[in-house]
């Protein structure tokens, strides 16, 4: 049997007054995740570990079976490995947003929504500036880039943009890690690369504010790009492979828009897919990626295909336009992939869920479980019948925790008649 998971990120949400109390999943017309919850089997999901905060690097990689605390090295070494860099055992890598500031808070993670060649002339610029020996910034998609410290710390405490925005960011300055005391040979200290960090983003502010891109920007009423954000710094990851993980699966692929999840798939041994057109926005090239997938299904045993554009819309605090990702999901993804599936002989068992919450009245993640369907032929049904955060509570598979996810996926043979109900840690 071959596997494909569908994951709409941050599609998941809070009910909202708007939507007369209904959450947005309730809310959007989904009938073809409507119609695999009717025929398949559902439950939800803990994605975020105790002690990590709900980012989607660390709900994708648990989604994928990893054991976080023995993985996790941070995003910046998933953008690396995502673009093509490979890590040298001294480097800290990490992710380095372009933001844009306003009246000394945070007004937005994502620059303005970048062009990943607007992003790119504007990290080559700082580069050019502010890189050295020790420092080097390197062009990754749209407003998601890396930096890299030699011999840097990680053991530093940085604030992810997304989750602070309309804040002020001189108290979101990056702090040596609270209650680290030791100290590593041939690295910096905590302290020290805290202060480097802080110093790059201070210059990058006078720098790019006085860009010529920047200022036409702000002559046009744009929003300017006018601030890196480091964060998600991390050391090379030793990582086993999906292939070393689970028998069933000896080859695979994953496709996304995003650096970190490409990054994901590199470290797990899927084979990165790029779409034309996949902008990892609500424009994104949703039959490009459909049938890309489908491609890959025939000749691979997994395929990871991920959709980002609800969470960005979730950022941005846009109620109709992630309305509207989630629709786009359902009827321009979800529809392609199960009517084409159910034509093949080899049987083909399709996931579909989010990686965490990313509610628009909140425009940030949240650490709450999240709701998801397993279909195949012939897979037994459970009572749900729709597929939303309050109805897959009902569902058979009940409360799963982390890598319990992947496990079952794999496997698929639980019935209506086991309950797999699990408490929260």
């Amino acid at each position: 049997m071959k596997h494909i998971i569908i994951l709409g990120d941050g599609m998941a949400d809070h009910a909202v007054d708007r939507l007369h109390g209904k959450t947005l999943l309730q809310y959007a017309k989904t009938p073809f995740m409507d119609l695999l919850a009717k025929q398949g089997q559902t439950g939800r999901l803990i994605t975020i570990p105790d002690g990590f905060q709900p980012g989607s690097e660390i709900a994708n990689t648990a989604i994928l079976g990893y054991d976080l605390n023995q993985v996790y090295e941070g995003r910046g070494p998933l953008e690396a490995a995502s673009i093509g860099y490979e890590m040298r055992a001294e480097d800290l890598a990490l992710r380095c947003n372009l933001i844009t500031l306003r009246q000394d808070v945070i007004l937005t993670h994502n620059g303005g929504h970048l062009r990943t060649e607007d992003g790119d002339m504007l990290i080559k610029y700082l580069n050019e500036k502010l890189g050295n020996e020790q420092v080097r910034f390197i062009t990754g998609i749209q407003y998601r880039h890396l930096l890299i410290i030699k011999n840097g710390s990680k053991h530093i405490t940085c604030a992810p943009p997304h989750d602070h925005p309309n804040e002020p960011w001189h108290a979101l300055l990056v702090k040596p890690e609270r209650g680290w005391e030791g100290s590593e040979p041939g690295r910096m200290s905590p302290q020290a690369t805290a202060d480097l960090l802080n110093r790059l983003i201070l210059e990058s502010q006078r720098l790019l504010n006085n860009h010529p891109f920047n200022q036409n920007r702000v002559a046009k009423g744009e929003r300017p790009a006018n601030s890196i954000w480091p964060w998600g710094g991390g050391y090379k990851p030793s990582m086993q492979t999906l292939m070393e993980m689970f028998p069933a699966i000896h080859s695979g692929s994953v496709i996304s828009a995003v650096d970190l999840i490409r990054g994901i798939g590199h470290y797990a041994g899927l084979k990165i897919i790029k779409v034309k057109g996949a902008t990892g926005l609500a424009d994104t090239n949703y039959e490009g990626k459909a049938a890309a997938a489908l491609k890959e299904l025939k000749n691979k045993d997994f395929v990871f295909l991920h959709i980002e554009a609800s969470d960005e819309a979730g950022h941005d605090g846009n109620l109709e336009l992630k309305l509207q990702t989630i629709e786009s999901l359902d009827q321009r993804i979800v529809k392609t992939i199960y009517e084409s599936v159910s034509q093949w002989q080899e049987p083909v068992c399709i996931a579909v869920l989010p990686d965490h919450p990313t509610p628009v009245e909140i425009q940030t993640h949240v650490k709450e479980p999240v709701p998801f369907v397993i279909w195949h032929k012939g897979i037994k049904p459970d009572e749900v019948t729709r597929f939303d955060e309050v109805s897959c509570v009902n569902g058979c598979y009940g409360l799963l925790k982390l890598q319990q996810f992947m496990q079952v996926f794999m496997n698929t043979t639980p019935t209506t008649t086991d309950r797999l109900d699990h408490e929260i840690l």
